[in-house]
């Protein structure tokens, strides 16, 4: 059957077809405009674990969503193909993960590191250097098929290789990121690839024009100077100083448009599912009170593309794994909203 029988005779207002793939789309992977890419993946989480499952729960809630979109007129006929679980990287983050929570343990303890764990931690670096190196492939092939890419985490960490094809690609670009955290930690604990320091990896590359994070409110000293030492590629927008001058009268509109300005004309957005406020993420693994609502976040990206400014690629970060129904749910509305304004900003509707 031909892609446009397939949008003939698909029902967006019945049931939720569980067929594996997004929302139960019926596209083939060279049928749709917009690859997600599965990262199971969290090998270095300090907190909470569990996000590894993340695109499984999003996958398993998104039958639940409808299709219909005010923004992006029959979003869905742009096609969306969700690929298969990637079991390798998942057996590789099952296999050495108890190995990464030995040393982390040692490390919270404050007992000197033995040199078997500090062999452990080479092999996690390794594997964390291999992972990101397998899924910036997948994200170049999509990339060079004129299709776009979402990648759906997995921690934070694996943002990197999305940047990182996008640089690829793209002379120079902007990241808008939406998280609690700056992750502009170096190292962090000893993991070069952190899923707290991926804004300070993502900093190494020239390309990156801009980085705008939005929402942050969990941080320490050194990312504060880094930031600082960077602030012509660096705007940060904590909580407080988005929240504050709204209680003083300031409108949200007028602070977004503050917030894109700041921005080149091809962003690539970085949503950690944190930035939100922790009831729409309860189980993610580091919560943090404050943060932005559903709404305000949908408000700042729809604005963006208004602004004429192209999404070029996006990550979706730390939203919990299986089990935790609501926060797939959340999951997997933001994920569906990713990906049609999008297509919307590149005109794929």
């Amino acid at each position: 059957m031909s892609r446009q029988n397939k949008i003939d005779n698909f029902n967006p207002n019945g049931v939720g077809v569980h067929n594996d793939q997004f929302i139960g789309l019926p596209f083939d992977r060279d049928e749709a405009q917009v690859i997600l890419l599965n990262a199971p993946w969290d090998l270095t989480v300090s907190s909470g674990i569990g996000t590894h499952l993340g695109p499984v729960n999003i996958l398993e809630s998104s039958y639940q969503l409808d299709f219909y979109d005010d923004f992006v007129k029959d979003a869905w006929k742009m096609g969306i193909y969700m690929e298969p679980l990637d079991q390798v990287i998942l057996d590789q983050n099952k296999q050495l993960r108890p190995s990464a929570e030995n040393y982390i343990a040692s490390l919270e303890n404050g007992h000197e590191i033995s040199a078997e764990l500090k062999d452990e931690l080479r092999k996690i670096n390794l594997a964390c250097d291999e992972m990101l190196q397998k899924l910036q492939e997948k994200c170049e092939l999509v990339l060079n098929n004129n299709q776009r890419f979402g990648i759906i985490g997995g921690d934070h960490s694996v943002a990197l290789a999305g940047i990182r094809a996008c640089a690829k690609k793209y002379p120079k670009f902007g990241i808008l990121q939406i998280d609690a955290h700056m992750d502009l930690r170096k190292s962090y604990e000893g993991f070069t690839y952190s899923h707290a320091s991926i804004f300070y990896n993502a900093m190494q590359v020239s390309e990156i024009e801009k980085l705008v994070q939005v929402g942050v409110r969990d941080y320490c000293q050194e990312e504060i100077n880094f930031a600082n030492e960077n602030v012509k590629r660096i705007q940060v927008y904590t909580d407080s100083m988005i929240q504050e001058p709204i209680f003083q009268g300031r409108t949200y509109d007028d602070m977004c448009s503050e917030i894109i300005d700041k921005l080149p004309s091809e962003v690539y957005i970085s949503f950690d599912i944190d930035g939100l406020m922790p009831h729409y993420c309860p189980n993610t693994g580091t919560p943090v009170p404050g943060g932005l609502t559903f709404a305000q976040a949908k408000y700042l990206i729809k604005k963006l593309v208004l602004s004429g400014r192209k999404i070029i690629g996006f990550d979706l970060c730390e939203v919990a794994g299986k089990g935790h129904t609501f926060d797939g749910n959340v999951g997997a509305r933001i994920a569906y909203l990713l990906c049609n304004y999008m297509g919307k900003s590149q005109e794929l509707t």
